[in-house]
């Protein structure tokens, strides 16, 4: 057994970073704003890129042509969260039920090692020198995924999904409150550089004010070079030079990325991983994403108890929902990796009578006293717990065509505006800050070390579920770091076992509890159940701005309905 450690996530979700708006109202919406349609539907973080989706689907675009115009737009508008120079998970799921995933996962460049992130005293790197500089940058995916994607499943041509995208870039959006707001708490990032610079500030150094009609061109030659050449042109030439070229200019130590790296990025083809919940077939990325394994251990782990009973209101239902994520995130921490270089018990951390047994562990009037993790079947205790910082900027989207295929895709730079560093007119990630800054502990390998052409374990956990009937139902996800997979939980107990819609669903609190300390959303009903949780011995509990955006799509007998999250910009647009 081992203890799950908390102190570098607790410590984060002090830090407001670029997944998500935090509310700062009373209360949060009751609902979020649903589109309901018979045919095709996009859900997004803002409504610029749903919008560009939503247009593919109009012109007799698939569910997938919809998602890549989807992620290319939120290269421009939402450059703080995801874009071209980062990676993702993509789901895609048919009506008959035949799951896909493909793993857009950035990757370590082939020189680095478990002390990539050790300094020279052998001590790990503060988290910020990591973060704002080159050994942080891994190769990016999103567009070797998006490529994989269009091949398998597209319907338009590759270069007709480039125009939204181009358009606003070239012709210019406008800046957000939401946009700004990032712009004034990470501009050691997004202005890192004197591009970043340029781009989003004014000559004495302020962040554009809002309402500021903003231009890319640069960011749209790049985008119109990808559209005329494909993904090969962002992979070899001049551009893979480019990259390399900053990554290496910003990393004090030999191995930084080559042309031979991004050369060599494949997006890889996964098993997709689904168990059934209550009847409901719910299924996931597996790893490097944590997110499927984590989602349904919370929820399988909570089957034996009546949450329909209790409903959202109750404080034994977030007890026990504390209390089944302590369990889940402590497998979550110790076992969670890139399977093609340590040996993950996949089947063992999904298989019911393990997770039956977990839950068997969780009371309705008392505390465990303290979160450990399990043997789950077919595990080896010889791997150890890291220390891996908290990951931020994503972002979530979901599209549905008018053939009933779904698209859940999270996109991700990892933290806002990545590493910083930025290459035509794009930011590159800072996600090898995924990965643990130590390589071992205790004399035992930690699962999620560095390794040369290794992925970083992830949280992200896009997510489709089919309806007992086998019919698909919903698709889901999250951004917010190691929220996401307590975010997806929330939202299939509130459509499961409540009952609520999914904009009711998606508008829920959230309480996040992956140790011992419990956080509750701030600025909702749940602060005033803090007494009755910590009577249930929960003895560290707080209210805290947690880092929440969901996006959702579920069918209803009149045709699907997308929501998105009252936290953010986000809206559902569609066909």
């Amino acid at each position: 057994m081992v203890q799950f450690r908390l102190s570098h996530i607790a410590a984060s979700l002090l830090l407001l970073q670029g997944c998500a708006s935090v509310p700062t109202k009373a209360e949060v919406p009751v609902a979020a704003a649903a589109t309901e349609t018979a045919h095709g539907v996009v859900s997004a973080a803002d409504p610029r890129a749903a919008e560009a989706g939503a247009e593919m689907l109009r012109r007799g675009g698939s569910a997938t042509d919809a998602a890549i115009a989807t992620m290319l737009a939120l290269t421009v508008v939402e450059p703080q969260s995801s874009g071209i120079g980062g990676g993702g998970f993509f789901l895609h799921g048919t009506p008959g039920g035949t799951v896909e995933t493909l793993d857009g996962r950035e990757t370590a460049p082939g020189g680095a090692d478990g002390e990539w992130f050790l300094g020279p005293d052998g001590k790990p790197l503060g988290f910020m020198e990591a973060v704002v500089s080159g050994r942080s940058v891994g190769v990016p995916g999103n567009l070797r995924l998006a490529e994989e994607a269009h091949r398998k499943y597209g319907k338009l041509a590759w270069s007709e999904l480039f125009q939204p995208a181009i358009a606003l870039a070239r012709g210019g959006w406008t800046l957000t409150e939401r946009g700004r707001e990032f712009l004034l708490r990470a501009k050691n990032r997004a202005g890192h550089q004197p591009e970043g610079l340029a781009l989003y500030y004014d000559a004495a150094g302020e962040a554009q004010p809002v309402g500021t009609m903003l231009s890319n061109p640069e960011l749209a030659n790049t985008l119109t070079q990808i559209a005329e050449h494909g993904a090969d042109w962002f992979y070899s030439g001049a551009n893979a030079g480019a990259i390399a070229a900053e990554v290496d200019a910003e990393t004090p130590r030999a191995g930084a990325m080559t042309v031979q790296d991004l050369a060599a990025y494949r997006a890889k083809p996964r098993p997709e991983l689904c168990g059934t919940y209550r009847g409901y077939r719910v299924c996931g990325m597996g790893p490097p994403s944590s997110g499927a394994t984590t989602v349904f251990a919370i929820l399988k782990q909570l089957e034996r108890f009546d949450l329909h009973a209790l409903g959202p209101k109750s404080p034994t239902f977030w007890h026990l929902f504390a209390e089944s994520q302590r369990l889940a995130y402590a497998d979550r921490e110790l076992y969670l990796g890139d399977t093609d270089y340590v040996s993950v018990p996949v089947a063992g951390l999904l298989d019911p009578a393990y997770l039956a047994a977990r839950g068997a562990l969780i009371s309705v009037d008392s505390t465990l006293p303290s979160a450990q993790a399990g043997t789950p079947p077919g595990a080896s205790l010889a791997m150890a717990d890291g220390d891996e910082p908290e990951e931020h900027g994503t972002s979530h989207f979901v599209t549905v065509d008018k053939w009933g295929d779904a698209v859940s895709w999270t996109s991700t730079v990892e933290g806002s505006f990545g590493s910083g560093i930025m290459v035509g007119g794009y930011y590159l990630n800072n996600e090898l800050t995924d990965f643990s800054f130590v390589p071992e502990n205790g004399g035992k390998a930690v699962a999620n070390r560095v390794e040369g052409g290794k992925r970083p374990r992830s949280s992200m956990a896009p997510t489709l579920v089919y309806a007992p009937v086998g019919s698909l139902y919903l698709t889901v996800g999250a951004a917010g770091g190691s929220t996401i997979p307590a975010q997806v939980a929330r939202v299939l107990i509130g459509v499961i076992d409540f009952g609520l819609p999914l904009d009711q669903a998606i508008a829920l609190p959230v309480l996040f509890s992956p140790g011992d300390a419990v956080a509750v959303e701030q600025g909702t009903w749940l602060e005033d159940m803090i007494p009755q949780l910590q009577a249930l011995g929960h003895a560290q509990v707080s209210a805290r701005g947690l880092p929440l955006k969901a996006n959702g799509a579920i069918r209803t007998a009149s045709g699907w309905i997308g929501a998105a999250d009252p936290r953010s910009d986000g809206v559902a647009v569609s066909e």
